[in-house]
């Protein structure tokens, strides 16, 4: 059953028409990779998924995103409560370098106003073992965040954006800037991780999106080009320019 279902999205920045007519939906429980050449309008899709796109002066987006239900463009919905249901993810690992790593987890909870330390406490525990660092970082709570290695870094991040529970998690190249035992500590964890929430990741490694997805999109000069099983993407794709890509003779 989709959990979030895109209808007719278009973005802009300024006069450029970045993302076109875009419709696109995710199931409960599943990994959708976005695949594409660079400036293929991949990221600035998926920050039209929460809202993100239209904090940059001079950007519009137009179209439905519906969340359970619940178009998260009607009016009066209040962008910064989608952004606890539908969590982000960016390429650069960016914790907040002020912030001891239990409170860069805690940030969001203690925005909603929640105070209660005991919660507080268990919230974040069970974030970071989500985010399969708590045995890592366990003796180190109250250490910088930034004092953390990049992987573990990403990890954090990632237990940031768990600990308000969101049933979908976007992510934006995530693992692009680690090594390959951090890369792979990362993929492992999104495949436990969609045993409770939906995915969205944007890649450019496409062994990575064959690796880790159930559903792969395949974005070019702004379009959706195909959007299928992942198997049946990189084995028999409907498109001529899916298989020009994935066979690498462009992009």
């Amino acid at each position: 059953m989709a959990i979030l279902d895109v209808k007719n999205i278009n973005a802009w920045f300024g006069n450029s028409h970045a993302v076109k007519n875009i419709n696109l939906s995710a199931d409960e429980h599943t990994v959708t990779a976005l695949i594409g050449p660079s400036g293929c309008g991949k990221s600035t899709f998926i920050r039209c998924l929460n809202r993100l796109h239209e904090e940059v002066p001079g950007t519009k987006v137009t179209g439905e995103v519906w969340l359970d239900g619940e178009n998260i463009y009607a009016s009066g919905m209040d962008p910064v409560a989608i952004r606890r249901r539908i969590g982000m993810v960016f390429q650069k690992p960016n914790p907040f370098p002020a912030l001891s790593v239990a409170d860069n987890v805690a940030v969001g909870l203690h925005l909603a106003g929640i105070r209660k330390r005991s919660l507080v406490e268990e919230t974040v525990e069970r974030s970071l073992k989500q985010a399969a660092l708590w045995n890592e970082v366990k003796d180190k709570l109250k250490a910088p965040g930034t004092s953390l290695s990049g992987g573990q870094q990403q990890r954090l991040c990632i237990a940031r954006a768990l600990a308000v529970s969101p049933p979908v998690l976007l992510m934006d190249e995530p693992t692009s800037a680690l090594d390959p035992i951090s890369t792979a500590k990362i993929e492992e964890l999104l495949l436990e991780l969609k045993k409770d929430i939906t995915i969205l990741i944007v890649t450019h490694n496409m062994q990575q999106a064959a690796r880790i997805s159930n559903s792969t999109a395949f974005f070019l000069f702004g379009e959706l080009v195909e959007h299928a099983q992942t198997s049946q993407l990189f084995t028999k794709p409907k498109d001529k320019r899916t298989e020009d890509y994935i066979t690498g003779r462009f992009g």
